[in-house]
C-alpha cells in the first residue's frame, strides 16, 4: 500500500560520499518522493503501456534522483527479476503453520489460496519455526514475492527486504516501516461502532480490557474504543482502559465486581491470537456471579477464540479474514508485476450477539 512520503528535491546526496555499496532503487524512491514501483517503471523504460500514466514531471524527478545518487541500472538484475516462476510466498510468525480449520489464521489462508489460484500463482509456505534469525526470512526470495502474517514480525528483516526491492506485503497494518505494503481491517471504525451500540442501549461507563501489547491491531482497537466514548460523551478517562500483562491474573472476579459497584455497566475485550483478554473477562464475570446481559453487558472487538464455545454469542464484530487474505494477494501480485496500486481498509461486519442489553441492576 502506498505510504505518504515527504517529497525531497533531488540534489547532491551527502550519503553517497565515501560509500562502497551500489545505490538501491529504494534510495532513489525516497529521494524522489515516489514509490519504488514508480522508480522501477521509469528506470526500466517500460514500453508495454504501464509507464504511460507516469507524468513527465515525475519521470524527470526520478531520473534526477538516480543521477544524484549515482544509480546505475543493472541489466543482469533486470533479467533475473524478469525470470519469475509464478510462486508467491506466505510466511507465518506462529510457532507452527496453522492448518486447523478452527485456527484464527485459517480463513486468511483460504482467501490467500483462492485469490492466488485465480491469478495463476502457486504458493510456497514458510514458517517462523523453520529456522531462527534473518536467515529464515532470506529464503522467501525463492518466491517472486512474499506475504507475511503475524502480530509481531521482525521489523529489521522486513525493512531489508523492502530496501532490496523484493515484493513484500504484510497482512495487518504496519505503518512504522516506511515503504512496506500492507492490507488491513478497519478496526477503528468497527470498535467505535461497538461503543456506540452500547451507548445507544444506555451505557455510559464502559471499560476496555486489552493485552499489554503495542501491536497495531491493538492500538487501532483502543483508538476506536476511545473515539466511540468521546463521540457519545461517555467517560474516557484513564480508567476506561484496563491494559493487562497477564489478563488471567489481573482481570479477577473481585476486580470486575468492584468496577461494577463503582458504576461500570459494560466491558469490552479485544481479540488477539491468544484470546487472553476475552477468556479472562468472561471467566471473571461468571465467577463474580454476574448475569450477562442482565447485570453487565459484554462486547468483543473481534471474534471469540476458536476453541471457546461462544454461548451466548458475544456482541462485537467479525474480522473479514477471507477478504483480507484475497486483498493481500492482489496487492502482492501487483507489486510483483511492478504496478502501482493500493487496497483500501476492509470493513468489519457488526455482530449484534446476545451479550449486550440496557444497563442492569447494581449487585
Amino acid at each position: 500500500m502506498e505510504q505518504s512520503r515527504k517529497r525531497a528535491k533531488p540534489g547532491r546526496n551527502p550519503g553517497t560520499v565515501g560509500r562502497t555499496s551500489r545505490p538501491r532503487q529504494a534510495e532513489v524512491a525516497q529521494l524522489a518522493g515516489v514509490s519504488q514501483a514508480t522508480v522501477s517503471l521509469v528506470l526500466s523504460a517500460r514500453t508495454d503501456g504501464k509507464a504511460a500514466t507516469i507524468s513527465e514531471e515525475t519521470r524527470e524527478r526520478v531520473l534526477d534522483a538516480a543521477r544524484s545518487l549515482g544509480y546505475v541500472h543493472d541489466p543482469a538484475a533486470r533479467r533475473l527479476a524478469a525470470a519469475r516462476n509464478n510462486l508467491l510466498g506466505v510466511f507465518s510468525f506462529t510457532a507452527t503453520f496453522p492448518t486447523d480449520v478452527q485456527h484464527s489464521y485459517y480463513p486468511f489462508l483460504v482467501g490467500v489460496e483462492q485469490e492466488a489460484a485465480a491469478r495463476g500463482y502457486d504458493l510456497v509456505l514458510f514458517t517462523g519455526s523453520s529456522a531462527g534469525g534473518p536467515d529464515a526470512l532470506s529464503r522467501v526470495r525463492l518466491a517472486d514475492g512474499c506475504l507475511f502474517l503475524g502480530r509481531h514480525a521482525p521489523g529489521a528483516e522486513l525493512k531489508r527486504l523492502v530496501a532490496d526491492g523484493f515484493p513484500v506485503v504484510h497482512l495487518g497494518r504496519r505503518e512504522e516501516l516506511e515503504g512496506l505494503a500492507w492490507v488491513g481491517a478497519d478496526y477503528v471504525s468497527a470498535s467505535r461502532a461497538v461503543v456506540e451500540h452500547l451507548a445507544a442501549l444506555g451505557h455510559r461507563r464502559i471499560v476496555l480490557v486489552r493485552e499489554d501489547d503495542d501491536a497495531p491491531a491493538s492500538t487501532d482497537r483502543q483508538r476506536g474504543f476511545l473515539e466511540g466514548l468521546a463521540a457519545v460523551g461517555a467517560d474516557a478517562g484513564p480508567e476506561a482502559v484496563l491494559r493487562c500483562a497477564d489478563p488471567a491474573g489481573e482481570v479477577t472476579a473481585e476486580r470486575v465486581r468492584a468496577l461494577v459497584e463503582d458504576g461500570v455497566t459494560a466491558f469490552v475485550a479485544e481479540e488477539t491470537d491468544t484470546g487472553a483478554a476475552w477468556r479472562a473477562l468472561d471467566a471473571a464475570v461468571h465467577e463474580a456471579g454476574l448475569g450477562c446481559p442482565g447485570d453487565v453487558s459484554l462486547g468483543l472487538l473481534g471474534g471469540p477464540p476458536p476453541d471457546v464455545a461462544a454461548a451466548p454469542v458475544p456482541m462485537g464484530f467479525d474480522v473479514p479474514r477471507h477478504q483480507l487474505g484475497a486483498a493481500a494477494v492482489r496487492l502482492l501480485a501487483a507489486l510483483v508485476a511492478g504496478e502501482e496500486t493500493h487496497e483500501p481498509l476492509v470493513a468489519c461486519a457488526f455482530r449484534t450477539g446476545e451479550t449486550a442489553g440496557p444497563p442492569g441492576r447494581r449487585p
